[in-house]
């Protein structure tokens, strides 16, 4: 009960714990004696006694009939006693959810997948975080350029990138999952495609397609820097934002694209995979705000880098 404002010249009551008045009286009830209540709680009879005439006072009800013997609920006490109960319940629920959350095994984050990944890596991934992290709720955005994730990750759209380096975000913590090799998507009727290999330099002349230079594509800064350390200039035909969008148009016969391995889980009839010579590969990285330090978060982190 709240007492009148000190302010005012009234003494301040001393602090109590509501849960704790709850459990002794529910102990009586249960055990209709006091002194058995007592040995069931672990204190003085007196004591209890005196917390709950505390409790009776406070609330202007009589929760007990008391006799030399035993001590019985009327109908006020039984009706107290029942929403008790449910408050009781409710505290252990709040305590025991408090805990998971601390724990990090409960809550909700948003993953961003680049798109060169989305489509290897997205399906295990979701099963995998279900099965280890069965409390925490996860939704998935795919198809997303590196600067697209950085910049999801600072407004806080995504919790969590799966993203090619480099992430020029000082806020950003990055920590490397794997390499992934490069190899050449070719329209398997197209010359190249006879090759188990394809060179850098064979690319010379030939249409392209790339990721839009536009958006900052890592893979675009990447395949060019390959291509003129070949001394190949890129003959580029298309720019497109989206890795399936890439495939799509190869597998139309509008181009050659070179992208990242993973890619070649997404089979697409007339598309063929050579290897790219010289080798070169890609990093793939997990990226979360270096700031953020809920537990479920930096669990989760932890789970994805124990995928690789």
């Amino acid at each position: 009960m709240v007492g009148p404002d000190v302010g005012q010249g009234a003494v301040e009551l001393p602090e109590r714990r509501p849960d704790g008045q709850l459990q002794y009286f529910v102990a009586v009830a249960e055990e209709s004696h006091f002194g058995r209540a007592a040995e069931r709680l672990h204190i003085a009879q007196p004591q209890l006694s005196l917390t709950v005439r505390q409790v009776e006072e406070e609330l202007g009800v009589e929760l007990f009939h008391r006799t030399t013997r035993r001590v019985e609920l009327p109908e006020a006490g039984r009706a107290y006693l029942e929403r008790v109960r449910a408050i009781l319940a409710e505290v252990d629920e709040a305590a025991d959810h408090a805990r998971r959350v601390a724990a990090g095994v409960v809550g909700r984050l948003t993953l961003g997948c680049v798109g060169s990944a989305t489509y290897s890596l997205l399906p295990a991934l979701s099963r995998y975080l279900a099965a280890e992290l069965p409390g925490i709720e996860f939704s998935f955005q795919g198809e997303m350029l590196a600067p697209d994730q950085v910049e999801a990750l600072r407004t806080g759209a995504i919790d969590v990138a799966l993203l090619r380096p480099p992430a020029a975000d000082l806020s950003l913590a990055v920590r490397i999952l794997r390499r992934d090799r490069l190899v050449v998507a070719v329209p398997e009727e197209h010359p190249l495609a006879a090759r188990t290999r394809v060179r850098a330099a064979d690319l010379a002349g030939v249409d392209l397609i790339v990721h839009a230079a536009d958006r900052h594509s890592v893979m675009h800064d990447v395949v060019f820097g390959l291509l003129r350390q070949a001394g190949v200039e890129p003959r580029v035909r298309h720019e497109v934002r989206e890795t399936s969008t890439l495939i799509t148009l190869v597998a139309g016969g509008l181009g050659v694209a070179v992208v990242p391995e993973p890619v070649t889980a997404l089979a697409l009839s007339g598309v063929v995979y050579r290897r790219l010579l010289p080798a070169a590969t890609i990093e793939l990285a997990v990226a979360a705000r270096a700031d953020r330090a809920e537990p479920h978060l930096l669990r989760t982190v932890k789970v994805i880098q124990g995928l690789f």
